[in-house]
């Protein structure tokens, strides 16, 4: 291990904290350290901790960041020494700043598309694939409102950790919000404090606390009817009106106004247009303070009144409002074609449409070129991942799952992924041949063939026309093979070579290349017999290109001296054979110069 970058002395044990930074870590391990006069101990192991790992530069984002810094960087290198420090530093520090900024800003932007995709999503799935009855509705519309609308969390943590929650500033906002978004344990737990801040009141506040103790929730899995919990939501209800008339909270503003709110004055809950933030939290306060059982079938109704009401006059509607009205009239083609519009991608409206579909939800729903609306967002979808050089992968089984089109799809993008290595070729040859897609899998073969054979790699061309099962590539190739054979006198890629097995069949001259291979180990082997009788079948077999005929008449030469190896009369026969093609080829080549 090398010396650390530096040490740091414990106090308690006196033993000392080494520290080094490899590329992407930091090691923390423990360092022998001998002081003077002492004796450092050589027993014991020193542990290694990896502090931190650095991801961060695999974050597409933050790629940006380290760009444009190293460009501000390179320039500061370059800056004069006669420019005086004090010109210089600030203006590259705001250069810095501005680049933080800048990617703040597009984080800020991501997380801002991410949280309206999730909650359209979650609004769906509470109104489409829940599918809620009335009364359980209302209790999965809570949960979705306080799914996102969190900040009153982080207004309790300030309130709870100052000196005196009860005095603080947003002590009363923090009570009206639980109360809005009917966490009312919440707000009875913060009623609490100012109630021991304030004796004399206590009995106002406990009748407070009586009244929100009281308040029903609808139990679907209770033998409680809807009916039965109308009716005791409507005495509640009453005895809620019964406090504010007879001014039981008439000396304390804040009661007054939480009780209004019980009762679901429209002007009180619209004073809360800070604290409720949006539209859509107002309407389902207001379901939760008047109408508690509401129907699916109603929804609509209440959604767009809320929205006239919560909205200004004069303010234009937000696409995500478009979106989230339509999905409270249960217009599930209408949310599916805004977001479609209004979204970058085509991720969520393929992902929620397939989901859709699966509920059988989308089924009368087809295009007039053939396919159905699922289909098509799959098959957008997954052409776009197919532009990507990694996430073209994921795309391969989105088409698969397309039973119109996306067999036809996936051919034609599949010739478009560009083949930059033999490791990635083979991914792609792999999802062609599970899907046994022949013209691909020759068209890619081919390819890598080529290449290969361009940078003289024969092997490597050899098993991708073999794989292609393209038998005039494999004859090139194999010819290419003798060729070097008769130019250096050894082969290569013999492991390839060696291992042909039936895909030597594919052409007679890669047969003959692997037979006459299986000749010579036979040889070097000393297996004369067999070789002998190996040799003589090429040459009966007239498989051997002609210019290697005279190779095989010498390779027969040193089998003559064996005795009873090979026949003499059998080589007569093959010799007079060989120099009867080489005179014909003579004579043909004589004939062409005349």
């Amino acid at each position: 291990m090398h010396t650390p970058d530096f040490e740091i002395p414990a106090v308690s044990t006196g033993k000392h904290m080494g520290f080094a930074w490899g590329p992407g870590d930091i090691l923390v391990y423990e360092t022998l350290y001998k002081a003077k006069g002492t004796c450092a101990s050589s027993s014991g192991s020193s542990l290694i901790h990896e502090v931190r790992k650095d991801e961060d530069i695999y974050s597409p984002i933050l790629r940006k960041l380290f760009n444009e810094s190293h460009h501000i960087f390179v320039g500061l290198q370059t800056v004069g020494e006669d420019v005086p420090s004090k010109n210089k530093k600030p203006h590259i520090s705001k250069n810095y700043r501005s680049v933080i900024r800048a990617c703040m800003e597009e984080l800020q932007q991501l997380v801002s598309i991410l949280l309206a995709i999730e909650l359209i999503w979650n609004l769906c799935e509470v109104l489409f694939i829940d599918a809620a009855p009335a009364g359980s509705l209302l209790l999965h519309l809570l949960d979705w409102v306080r799914l996102h609308k969190a900040d009153v969390d982080e207004k309790t943590r300030e309130v709870l950790q100052s000196e005196s929650p009860a005095e603080h500033h947003n002590y009363w906002d923090v009570v009206v919000s639980y109360v809005l978004q009917g966490r009312v344990e919440e707000a009875r737990q913060m009623l609490v404090k100012q109630a021991n801040l304030h004796p004399a009141a206590r009995g106002m506040f406990k009748l407070m606390d009586k009244l929100l103790s009281k308040m029903p929730f609808y139990n679907p899995r209770s033998t409680q009817t809807l009916t039965e919990f109308d009716v005791i939501w409507r005495h509640w209800h009453e005895e809620v009106d019964r406090c504010l008339q007879d001014n039981s909270f008439s000396s304390n503003q804040h009661l007054e106004f939480i009780c209004k709110i019980l009762l679901g004055d429209e002007d009180s809950l619209l004073e809360c247009k800070d604290l409720l933030g949006t539209w859509y939290h107002f309407l389902v306060t207001r379901l939760l303070f008047c109408h508690p059982t509401v129907k699916p079938t109603d929804l609509h109704y209440y959604a767009q009144s809320c929205m006239t009401m919560f909205l200004d006059s004069r303010s234009v509607s937000e696409p995500l409002d478009s979106i989230l009205l339509a999905s409270f009239e249960f217009d599930i083609h209408q949310v599916i074609k805004d977001c479609s519009i209004v979204l970058n991608n085509w991720w969520f409206v393929a992902h929620l449409t397939d989901l859709l579909d699966h509920c059988k939800l989308l089924q009368s729903h087809n295009l007039h070129f053939g396919s159905n609306l699922r289909e098509f967002l799959l098959l957008e979808y997954a052409s776009g991942l197919f532009t990507h050089h990694s996430l073209w992968q994921l795309a391969v089984d989105y088409f698969d799952h397309c039973p119109e089109f996306g067999r036809v799809y996936l051919e034609l993008q599949i010739e478009r992924v560009p083949l930059e290595t033999e490791r990635k070729a083979l991914k792609v040859l792999r999802v062609c041949e599970e899907r046994q897609m022949s013209e691909q899998v020759r068209s890619i073969c081919k390819i890598m063939a080529t290449r290969a054979l361009r940078n003289n790699r024969l092997g490597s061309a050899l098993s991708w026309s073999i794989r292609a099962k393209d038998a005039a590539f494999a004859t090139l190739i194999s010819e290419r093979f003798l060729q070097d054979y008769s130019t250096r006198g050894t082969f290569s890629d013999l492991d390839l070579i060696d291992n042909l097995g039936p895909s030597m069949l594919l052409s007679n001259r890669l047969t003959f290349l692997g037979k006459y291979r299986e000749f010579h180990r036979l040889y070097g082997q000393k297996h004369f017999s067999k070789a002998a009788k190996l040799l003589l079948s090429l040459m009966t077999a007239k498989i051997a290109p002609q210019s290697f005929w005279m190779t095989l008449l010498t390779d027969a030469l040193p089998l003559l001296e064996q005795k009873e190896v090979i026949s003499p009369h059998a080589l007569s026969s093959c010799s007079k054979s060989a120099h009867q093609s080489l005179w014909d080829k003579n004579k043909t080549k004589d004939k062409d110069c005349r």
